[in-house]
């Protein structure tokens, strides 16, 4: 018998006297709701401190958890400070908030040590792998059954930790102090009838900190590794307050496989006023399963419903559904594939507990697809049984309780577009052969089997007008089958990227995609709606598979060479640079011959130039890239400027443009502030000859030898304002002689 991670978890909390400091995080403590009397003095903010908000913040933890689950997700509690103190064991009776808020009462706060250094966070963690030794009631159940099972009861568990240490070295040493308690208790309980080695063990390290500090930049977050074939860490960065409470919200879904639905459009009416009424959103956490069949049939996906997003400050995504008009009772049967507890996330908020008092008091709401244009899609529904409220995922497929489809007739709006060519192919390469059992080495092959269907059907959807990428293989072909692979090499990478490479090329191009006939009459979605389907469930695609670097690289290769809105001028990439775009005269735009220049440097000094060179070009929406070799920027033509055309009076028969606006006003400006070159007014619209009888050797002859008698300072005269200078035609007698007076009277004196 196997148990989770989840079965056991330990909460080892650090009460050192760092968690006396304050968490900076201030909470007003005299809130008026009306205005203020005259001669009243508002009282002054509070700050918590670091123990209460990890107090809060923990309990909120095991809210959610006993909420979703009141059986069978067991949680400890151990202090640490300069012993070890277990607040609760594994026994059901423990397992509540009320009795953990007396057990921590009882705890207080922390307190000075008489000894310095006394506090550790060591005692607490060898006092949880010890506990995790500990048979809960239903291992000893098992354990002691007499059934073939009873000796192979795999025993996993997981430590959270919330302390605050002073460097990264502090962290390594943690983690190996752990690695050794874990091995010394496993060798121990190996011996014993009452304790349980630990065969897996999770070890998540959360470091707190007041808000206005530097501590975090000393520390880096260290992503999940594996230490040992039995122990995994993981250590997380987090302010205080209400940080350190999303940190553990982020947590809890990850532990306990939930996920996020927002309720949007709620109307409630104001507190302050009755007669009229705002919406408001209310976000609930419940088991993944509620999504797991909605977003794998891939409806969620059709006619651009938008359902995810990331809320601002938080590191998980929520399923956005819509409010519909309540049911007045729930007399009406409603035909559902699951049904989960659910729990809000922030219980004492007014939103959360008017939508819990309104479900609690035997009424049903229906929760919608929200979609940008077609009919309403009834997706999941929000209904109390016995004083717990539940959320049931509605068939938004066809019910088995009706008569099976028809392939053959398509008669009485039955589904008649199936994938049924690409289940068939799909049957052909997932075959089974018989094999002997006692040939095995390790995994037998049928649960190998049936971990590469499940893999292979992550995202596989079932009807034809739910998918578009499907139904353009040949484009999208290799990426479609590599991505499935649990592995992929360079030249698999690379092969994927150039699929994209070659979507980006067709869109610039404007190659229409093969929709599917959805039945519906009129036109169907324009060209950059399809191309958003594309790219949106492509995308989600991608992600669906996305367990190693090498999958991860391409997810990023697409997110970055996404088109961006077709009203932008110019085209930022993701590494920061930019690329300027300039409207010559005829209307087309060039990108930069320095910027061209410059990216086939770079392909050049790479090791596959060719293929740098285009995962580059392709992050810019408007570049077609040949598959023949070619390179080259091609830029549809912008739209020409109308420019007015003077006529022979020096008018204009159109509207001038700005910039013929802004160049004549500036050439009338300079022509009043300085008096044009004799020379060049004497010579027209030609190009003014200086110094005609510069050749004849005799004048230059005459030049040197007057230059060396007045030893004219000239360097000193070109500094000078060169418009006050004018030039003479007839043939000067000496060199001071060619320039002419300046204006102001002052003439130029000799160095």
């Amino acid at each position: 018998m196997s148990y989770p991670l989840s079965h056991k978890t330990v909460v080892v909390l650090d009460h050192s006297p760092h968690f006396l400091a304050p968490s900076c995080q201030q909470v007003e403590f005299d809130i008026f709701t009306k205005a203020h009397q005259p001669g009243i003095i508002p009282l002054a903010p509070i700050t918590k401190s670091l123990w209460t908000t990890v107090v809060e913040a923990t309990m909120e933890y095991c809210r959610i958890v006993w909420d979703i689950y009141p059986s069978g997700k067991l949680i400890r509690f151990v202090v640490s400070d300069t012993e070890a103190h277990c607040l609760n064991t594994w026994s059901q009776q423990g397992q509540n908030l009320g009795y953990l808020l007396e057990a921590l009462a009882d705890i207080g706060v922390p307190s000075q040590p008489r000894k310095k250094d006394e506090c550790s966070i060591m005692h607490g963690l060898t006092a949880a792998i010890k506990a995790l030794c500990e048979c809960s009631e239903v291992q000893h159940e098992k354990r002691t059954s007499l059934t073939e099972n009873a000796g192979s009861v795999v025993n996993r568990g997981r430590v959270l930790c919330i302390s605050s240490v002073k460097s990264e070295s502090h962290v390594r040493t943690l983690e190996k102090c752990f690695l050794e308690a874990l091995n010394e208790h496993n060798k121990l309980a190996a011996g014993s009838d009452n304790l349980m080695p630990v065969h897996q063990c999770e070890f998540t390290l959360i470091l707190t900190f007041p808000i206005p500090t530097s501590e975090e930049s000393t520390i880096h977050p260290i992503q999940r590794r594996e230490l040992s074939p039995v122990l995994t860490t993981e250590v997380y960065m987090s302010k205080a307050g209400r940080f350190l409470a999303a940190t553990l919200c982020y947590l809890v879904q990850r532990h306990f496989n939930l996920a996020s639905t927002t309720v949007t459009g709620i109307p409630m009416k104001e507190e302050q006023n009755a007669k009229s009424s705002a919406n408001y959103d209310v976000e609930l956490l419940h088991p993944v399963g509620a999504h797991s069949e909605f977003f794998k049939t891939g409806f969620a996906n059709t006619e651009g419903a938008h359902v995810k997003t990331v809320k601002e400050g938080l590191e998980y995504d929520s399923v956005i559904l819509k409010w519909c008009t309540p049911r007045p009772s729930t007399v009406d049967l409603q035909y559902c594939t699951a049904a989960h507890r659910i729990t809000p996330v922030e219980v004492n908020s007014r939103p959360s507990s008017c939508l819990t008092n309104f479900l609690l008091s035997d009424r049903a709401v229906m929760l919608e697809l929200p979609r940008k244009s077609g009919s309403r899609l009834l997706s999941h529904m929000l209904v109390s049984h016995g004083g717990e409220i539940y959320i049931h995922t509605l068939a938004t497929s066809r019910s088995i309780l009706e008569d099976p489809p028809s392939i053959s007739e398509g008669s009485g709006g039955r589904v008649t577009d199936y994938r049924i060519n690409d289940f068939g192919e799909f049957m052909k390469d997932h075959r089974l052969a018989p094999f002997k059992s006692e040939l095995a080495d390790g995994e037998l092959p049928l649960e190998k089997a049936k971990n590469r269907l499940s893999r292979q059907t992550l995202y596989w959807p079932m009807v034809i007008s739910h998918t578009t990428i499907f139904n353009m293989t040949p484009p999208l072909e290799p990426l479609l089958s590599l991505l499935k692979k649990e592995t992929l090499t360079t030249d698999e990478v690379i092969d994927c990227k150039k699929v994209i490479y070659n979507l980006i090329g067709m869109e610039s191009k404007g190659t229409p995609l093969p929709m599917p006939v959805l039945g519906t009459r009129g036109k169907g979605p324009k060209r950059e709606e399809q191309y958003r389907i594309l790219w949106k469930e492509l995308e989600t695609y991608i992600r669906a598979y996305c367990t190693t670097a090498e999958h991860h690289n391409i997810l990023d290769c697409l997110l970055d060479c996404r088109k961006p809105s077709p009203d932008s001028d110019s085209t930022i990439p993701s590494n920061g640079a930019k690329v300027s775009v300039v409207t010559t005269s005829t209307g087309t735009r060039k990108a930069e011959k320095g910027f061209v220049k410059e990216e086939k440097l770079e392909a050049g000094k790479t090791g596959n130039g060719e293929v740098g060179w285009k995962e580059r070009v392709s992050q810019f929406s408007d570049v077609d890239i040949h598959e023949d070799g070619g390179n080259s920027f091609k830029v549809p033509p912008a739209k020409k400027i109308r420019l007015g055309l003077q006529d022979d009076r020096g008018r204009f028969s159109g509207s001038q443009s700005l910039l013929t606006l802004w160049t004549n006003r500036v050439n009338a400006e300079h022509s009043k502030r300085h008096r044009e070159f004799s020379g060049r007014i004497a010579a027209g619209s030609g190009p003014a000859l200086l110094y005609q009888n510069l050749n004849s050797d005799q004048n230059n002859q005459d030049d040197r030898h007057v230059i060396a008698q007045k030893n004219i300072n000239i360097s000193g005269f070109v500094k000078g304002n060169a418009s006050h200078m004018t030039y003479i035609k007839e043939e000067p007698q000496d060199f001071a002689a060619r320039f002419m007076p300046c204006p102001d009277g002052e003439d130029i004196q000799n160095g």
